[in-house]
């Protein structure tokens, strides 16, 4: 096959995000960091590993991963979701900045201290 006809899949786990919104479902930063690390195990392109505005527990277990999960060799990409404001998008980056790999943020909107590509 030429180079031309390769198709690359990647894939973007929100388990440690979505996870939680099942009833009754709740994750410590513990299994958080279990979970992300079996994910990358799995070689997952992007672990989606929460939501830091959320709360400061959420927000702590997005830099644990970052941290834990994020540090290793060859890391899949942590990311945070954030809404489209400044405060959503700086708590993000603040949670994965650590992280070897982070996602590129969209639409020119760079957080402080984030380096474009």
């Amino acid at each position: 096959m030429d180079e031309k006809n390769v198709v690359v899949v990647r894939v973007f786990d929100t388990t440690l995000r979505d996870g939680e919104q099942s009833p009754g479902a709740t994750l410590n930063i513990g299994e958080k960091i279990e979970i992300a690390r079996q994910l990358a195990r799995l070689r997952v392109d992007v672990i989606e590993a929460g939501f830091p505005i959320a709360s400061p527990g959420d927000f702590q277990a997005v830099r644990q991963v970052a941290l834990e999960v994020g540090q290793a060799d060859n890391p899949p990409i942590i990311a945070a979701l954030a809404r489209a404001n400044k405060v959503d998008i700086d708590r993000a980056w603040e949670a994965v900045k650590e992280a070897k790999r982070q996602p590129v943020p969209r639409r020119g909107v760079l957080p402080r201290g984030c380096r474009a590509l």
